[in-house]
């Protein structure tokens, strides 16, 4: 009986804080992460990166040194609504910076291969979501990229 209400008392709970509403800042754009800084949020960098192969690996390179996007938290929080891009789908890579422009580098053997870095997305309702780096980022530059695409959502940690 005691485990019965403990339940029903986690179940309202449960109720209450699904039904409440994200009233923060909203982005301006779909389909475009947006680093939140307060109230701020800070739009990343999109570009379209270059595939190039090397022998039988991958390297994807991008223009510039540095991403005009920028943030000081070694664990930054995006706000994405999602439209044609879905939230879920987005992988996180670091970027290594090389002759004045960034690339990320996947080989088949895996050795020196890029890694994905751990996210977690959570609904906030309404096509909303918040994406949270789980793992610190060292300074550098990293991007957002939706699975199977070379669009890249860069930012830079400093």
């Amino acid at each position: 009986m005691m485990s019965f209400r403990i339940g029903l008392v986690g179940v309202i709970c449960l109720g209450v804080i699904l039904a409440q509403k994200y009233t923060g800042p909203r982005p301006p754009k779909p389909d475009v992460p947006y680093l939140v800084h307060a109230d701020n949020l800070v739009p990343a960098e999109v570009v379209e990166a270059k595939e190039e192969k090397r022998k039988d690996d991958l390297a994807y390179i991008i223009d510039g040194a540095a991403s005009s996007a920028r943030t000081p938290l070694s664990g930054p929080r995006f706000l994405f609504q999602g439209d044609k891009l879905s939230a879920d789908k987005l992988q996180l890579y670091r970027f290594d910076v090389k002759n004045g422009h960034r690339e990320v580098f996947f080989s088949k053997k895996g050795k020196g291969s890029a890694k994905a870095r751990r996210v977690e997305v959570t609904s906030l309702g309404d096509g909303l979501f918040r994406i949270d780096v789980t793992e610190s980022l060292e300074n550098g530059e990293y991007g957002l990229t939706p699975e199977g695409s070379n669009q890249v959502f860069c930012f830079e940690v400093y």
